[in-house]
């Protein structure tokens, strides 16, 4: 007695090669992208959920989806607005992170900058880092505004 026919065993070849594209066309968690110092040191790494762990892989903070920067306790110290500008805990503004990566200190001053391959540079253009792979603005977050 069979089961299935040959048509059967086509149509269930093509839903599982149809499944199969589907998983792989899924975006795959990535991990935690690391931080680096001016001389290439590890000092930490913002995983893709905003997880901030230091260089002992001890989780110091988070940025959550909403912008909502918390410290190691889980209080929340910060936010990350959507136009880029970063608060402090009272709702004040403390910085902001422009669309080119260019960072800004509450009075406008350009402090630092973030730019396209990840390289962390000072006011004075200098490379204090490297943030590969992760948002602008959370490099700020973890180089400039809060010692998480």
């Amino acid at each position: 007695m069979n089961l299935f026919n040959v048509k059967d065993m086509k149509k269930m070849m093509y839903i599982l090669a149809a499944c199969l594209m589907a998983w792989i066309a899924m975006p795959q968690q990535t991990s935690a992208q690391t931080l680096r110092g001016n001389s290439n040191q590890q000092i930490g790494s913002i995983s893709s959920d905003g997880v901030i762990r230091n260089k002992n892989n001890s989780q110091v903070g988070k940025i959550e989806s909403n912008g909502t920067i918390r410290n190691r306790n889980n209080a929340q110290i910060g936010k990350i607005d959507s136009d880029g500008t970063i608060r402090n805990a009272n709702n004040s503004k403390i910085g902001k992170v422009e669309s080119d990566g260019t960072v800004r200190d509450g009075n406008n001053a350009q402090i630092g900058k973030i730019e396209s391959d990840g390289t962390v540079r000072n006011k004075n253009n200098s490379s204090i880092g490297r943030a590969s792979g992760v948002k602008k603005e959370w490099a700020a977050v973890a180089f400039f505004f809060f010692d998480l």
